[in-house]
């Protein structure tokens, strides 16, 4: 099988490189070796590859630089997107293909289903819907996966911005009234395999099994709640204090959700997953910290 994966620099994309490896003759692309901007030359280049899974964890991720940048976020969250499904169908392949919780605008009191109703309150959950839309309509055989609060020990996330000022300061103030469902990306690249190994049946795609899922860790918490384990696990609870703040005291360019949890039922009745608690995937993420994790 020929696989392309695209974003293979990011935190999910790393551990797919690595995972998908052993699948087939595998093709990863980063951002430094293709702009997913640039539609024609992409086209052409998954033409080249001629895949027969194409796995897309690229996207453009800076919630508030998308506001001022609608065009390059459109292009490549909806865009890019919509030629990888065109060109999937043409070739009777498989999209695998990453969203956001973002999609939803948080009023819900109750985790989101894959049927909830979507209403994005910014430029980066609009173009992501865009995205998720565009591949529904292909007519290409896909799985597009929602996930939330995602994190690793590569890159610029939200558990490495903790732990860097941990060791600047003795005190972190973090919103409180967000809830979400961190998620640990090598949780998220494992759970994909383990779909992966079930969608096929005797080299054949289950077209049962296509569609849209949610996939994030179980439970919730909200930013500050995250901060403070993250704190504790890494052994910084008797110097560091963390302290609960609204979002209003933190303002930012985009409203994000205030209540942005998944719950993965479908992915479990379907697939047989349940990926951990969030704090069980945040402790496997620390003690991987030191490892190459």
């Amino acid at each position: 099988m020929n696989i392309l994966l695209f974003g293979a620099n990011g935190q999910l994309g790393t551990k797919l490189k690595d995972l998908l490896s052993s699948k087939g003759a595998l093709r990863s692309v980063g951002s430094d070796d293709l702009d997913l901007r640039d539609l024609s030359v992409m086209r052409a280049f998954i033409r080249e590859v001629r895949p027969d899974l194409i796995v897309n964890a690229a996207a453009y991720t800076d919630v508030d630089a998308a506001e001022n940048d609608a065009e390059s976020a459109r292009l490549v969250n909806a865009e890019a997107p919509r030629i990888m499904a065109e060109c999937a169908k043409d070739r009777h392949a498989l999209l695998v293909h990453y969203s956001t919780d973002y999609v939803f605008d948080g009023g819900a009191r109750e985790p989101y289903s894959e049927t909830s109703p979507t209403s994005p309150l910014g430029v980066y959950g609009t173009s992501k819907l865009a995205g998720e839309l565009a591949i529904a309509s292909s007519g290409a055989a896909y799985l597009t996966l929602r996930t939330a609060w995602l994190y690793s020990n590569r890159g610029k996330n939200f558990l490495n911005t903790m732990l860097r000022l941990a060791t600047e300061r003795d005190e972190l103030r973090v919103v409180d009234d967000q809830v979400g469902c961190p998620t640990y990306s090598d949780l998220l690249a494992e759970a994909t395999i383990t779909m992966l190994d079930g969608l096929y049946a005797n080299g054949a795609v289950r077209h049962e099994r296509c569609g849209l899922y949610h996939a994030a860790c179980a439970g919730q918490t909200s930013w500050h709640g995250f901060a403070k384990k993250i704190i504790e696990h890494a052994g910084y609870a008797n110097r560091v204090h963390v302290t609960p703040i609204t979002t209003a005291e933190y303002p930012t360019p985009v409203q994000r959700p205030a209540y942005s949890v998944l719950s993965s039922e479908k992915l479990a009745r379907v697939f047989g997953i349940r990926l951990p608690d969030w704090e069980a995937g945040l402790r496997r993420c620390l003690s991987e910290r030191g490892n190459g994790g």
